[in-house]
């Protein structure tokens, strides 16, 4: 039997059939939620609502970012006809953007085939142009860097847990393609099934499309102390140009020595120290996400200028950050010589200042 196909008793209506496109070093977490979220519904209902086909682009297994394979895939030249197709996206997306894939989104596209995207996926519909004038969601890590790209004007990329915006799914990772799942059996079959399929999975309740991704922030901190959480939310709004510790203070309409007390009893640091982690943080994910030279990621990220940047980033890193790209870069072809052959040599060390 080809690829992962679901097969079943006939039914009135034929199923509803849905591609699931992996790409290499793919989240295998977001993959499982969507399509077991199917596979209940199969369950549940009785009868075959849903069939389902694995896809890589040649038909050879491609590792998920946690090291595994699934046997049999199905080249894209040979998938079926199919009414929905899911890109499943992990870690370095930017490195899979073969033209391969690209031309077979676009050509989906024009047949007018829904399409989805699945954690990071969703950089590889909008590269291949097909999320032009939608709104779409991918993993929260990556939403900054593409902005600070401005890769995509036309694509407009919101952080909630996922987005339907006409015929085009995507979802941010983890487990909330589950949600969007449910969303689109509860279109097609009802909410009824749909909460009967949350309940099976011991999923509370199935989350809205308004719904953000990240934890709220007084849960990141571990503290729900609103002060302290005021003046985190100003830090995280004002990364380009950052607040004196003064015009933090203000803001929350409280004195400087208390601000520090604040930080350093919940945090166990300085206002000063945690605003600094969270720009260098920042920075970290556009110099490894994004072609940004390393003069515009400084001034992304509130540094009076390159070299002061690299001090800070060098004490928090250990690397400069043209030294840190350049290791990350190589890291990645070496990765890819790896997998594509066994005996392949190391590459050579790259160039590339990363500025």
């Amino acid at each position: 039997m080809p690829g992962l196909v679901v097969m079943g008793a006939k039914s009135a209506d034929a199923p509803y059939r849905v591609g699931f496109l992996l790409v290499p070093e793919y989240s295998q977490l977001a993959f499982a939620s969507a399509l077991e979220t199917l596979r209940m519904a199969n369950q549940v209902a009785g009868r075959t609502l849903y069939d389902w086909f694995v896809l890589t682009v040649d038909g050879e297994p491609v590792a998920a970012s946690n090291g595994l394979r699934l046997a049999d895939p199905l080249a894209t030249a040979t998938a079926p006809a199919l009414d929905l197709v899911l890109v499943c996206g992990g870690v370095e997306i930017q490195e899979h953007a073969d033209t391969a894939t690209l031309r077979w989104i676009r050509a989906l596209a024009r047949q007018g085939t829904a399409l989805g995207a699945l954690c990071t996926g969703t950089y590889l519909l909008a590269l291949a142009g097909v999320l032009d004038d939608r709104r779409c969601t991918l993993h929260w890590k990556n939403i900054s860097s593409v902005n600070e790209s401005m890769r995509f004007p036309r694509t407009i990329f919101s952080q909630e847990l996922f987005v339907i915006d006409r015929d085009r799914y995507t979802s941010s990772g983890g487990i909330a393609p589950l949600d969007m799942m449910l969303h689109l059996v509860v279109r097609q079959h009802g909410l009824e099934l749909a909460e009967t399929i949350a309940e099976e999975f011991l999923h509370e309740r199935i989350r809205e499309v308004n719904e953000r991704q990240r934890m709220p922030l007084h849960v990141r901190l571990g503290t729900s102390q609103p002060k302290l959480v005021e003046v985190a939310t100003l830090m995280e709004a004002n990364i380009h140009e950052p607040l004196s510790p003064d015009e933090l203070a203000s803001h929350a309409g409280i004195s400087r020595r208390q601000l520090e007390r604040l930080f350093q009893r919940y945090l166990r640091c300085t206002p000063s120290r945690y605003y600094l982690d969270l720009r260098l943080n920042r920075a970290r994910q556009l110099l490894l996400q994004t072609e940004m030279p390393v003069t515009d990621i400084a001034i992304a990220c509130g540094f009076v200028s390159p070299p002061h940047f690299t001090k800070c980033y060098h004490d928090r890193y250990d690397h400069a950050p043209k030294d840190e790209r350049r290791q990350h870069r190589a890291r990645l072809r070496e990765q890819q010589s790896v997998e594509g052959d066994p005996d392949a040599p190391t590459p050579p060390a790259s160039n590339d200042t990363g500025g």
